[in-house]
């Protein structure tokens, strides 16, 4: 991570992305160029192009609204370098509008419009000039949600190095069954806080990217990696490095994220990105594609977006008590949904470590049902940072 973006930006990363229906613009300013009128910043994500309203704007928090002009599913991303995620907006279908709001230090940034959701999409760099405005002071149920927050990320974070050290030392042992065994509970405490770990762009690649973002000049490491050559090929041959690689990565995301400082509005954004990656590729079967572990990864969002729910509820119910009623049923009935398809070991379906079915054994109806359930509490859930972040 650049040393010139702030511990406060790093945080923010991807988790400052809000995805709300009717939210204000917040301090976005609006025009051609640099600007001053309030309003939100204008996205027309294209099949071909990512036109941006303005590309010249004060630092602080800006409220992006996104229109899906493409002919295909889309995504929208705000970049800092290095790829850094500094906010996002997942599954937009053609013709819908989403809305995203960022904060955004001094800097420059690119938006990203990836139609299909794959590659690096079509690019418009923006500006960011001025110094950040102070942050409110949170009230008392918003700070002891912050606190919460901050020592459930660290907690999982040191959950996944000792999980993953399993993992990797079974590989070192040559222990086939013990590294499919020990493979599931890491990857539950990575999905837990995926959003932070998304956040620096250089070490989510290193540990979570799926062969698809391979390239000539990048090379295919982490955990999908290795997932790759036990559960498809059936070797551990080509694992020691990887697996070294890994715990290497893994300790680092470990030192950085105690750095991070967590906001009510990284919480709820995170909360949604997490949804939004049940959707994008858990439900769909994509994430665990050799494993088929899918619905470990989709318990894990699942655990992580509920975590924050939790944490926030004190201060949603006094702001809108109407939102905590809905999400109140919505989560248990997400989770009741998922509880059904656990298994043990002897049931059909069975994965070695894993207390979910192989997203193989799930039907059409299994897979529509859960879909269904994640749609359900999708909007709901996008509508936490705006109620947080307002006054």
């Amino acid at each position: 991570m650049p040393e010139a973006l702030s511990k406060t930006l790093t945080a923010a990363g991807l988790l400052t992305a809000l995805v709300v229906s009717g939210c204000s613009s917040g301090s976005s300013t609006g025009g051609s160029t640099e600007s001053g009128a309030d309003g939100p910043i204008t996205v027309d994500a294209g099949d071909t192009n990512c036109d941006v309203s303005t590309t010249q704007i004060a630092a602080g928090q800006h409220t992006f609204s996104v229109t899906n002009s493409a002919s295909q599913v889309t995504e929208v991303y705000v970049y800092a370098d290095g790829d850094r995620i500094m906010g996002e907006v997942e599954n937009i279908g053609p013709a819908l509008k989403r809305e995203l709001i960022v904060d955004l230090p001094a800097g420059t940034y690119q938006v990203a419009c990836k139609p299909g959701m794959v590659g690096n999409g079509t690019r418009t760099a923006l500006t960011v000039t001025g110094a950040t405005p102070s942050a409110a002071t949170l009230d008392e149920n918003l700070q002891n949600a912050v606190d919460d927050y901050k020592k459930y990320v660290n907690s999982e974070a040191a959950a996944l190095v000792d999980t993953t050290k399993t993992f990797t030392d079974a590989i070192d042992d040559g222990d086939m069954d013990a590294v499919k065994a020990a493979y599931p509970a890491a990857r539950l405490h990575y999905e837990r806080i995926e959003p932070i770990a998304e956040s620096f762009g250089d070490l989510d690649p290193l540990i979570d990217m799926r062969i698809d973002d391979a390239t000539d000049g990048t090379e295919f490491t982490g955990f999908h990696a290795i997932e790759q050559l036990v559960y498809e090929k059936a070797t551990l041959k080509g694992t020691s490095d990887l697996a070294k690689q890994l715990d290497t990565n893994v300790e680092k995301l470990q030192t950085v994220i105690k750095d991070v400082d967590f906001t009510p509005l990284v919480m709820g954004n995170g909360a949604k990105s997490l949804m939004d990656e049940v959707a994008k590729s858990k439900v769909t079967g994509e994430e665990e594609r050799y494993s088929r572990i899918d619905l470990v990864d989709f318990a894990g969002n699942v655990d992580g977006a509920r975590y924050v729910y939790t944490a926030l509820r004190p201060a949603l119910k006094e702001k809108d008590p109407a939102l905590v009623k809905t999400l109140d049923e919505r989560f248990p009935a997400l989770v009741d949904l998922l509880e059904t398809h656990r298994a043990e070991e002897g049931d059909k379906g069975y994965i070695t470590g894993s207390p979910y079915v192989s997203y193989d054994d799930l039907s059409k109806d299994d897979v529509k049902a859960l879909a269904v359930e994640v749609d359900a509490i999708s909007e709901p859930l996008g509508q936490i940072s705006g109620v947080v972040s307002s006054k």
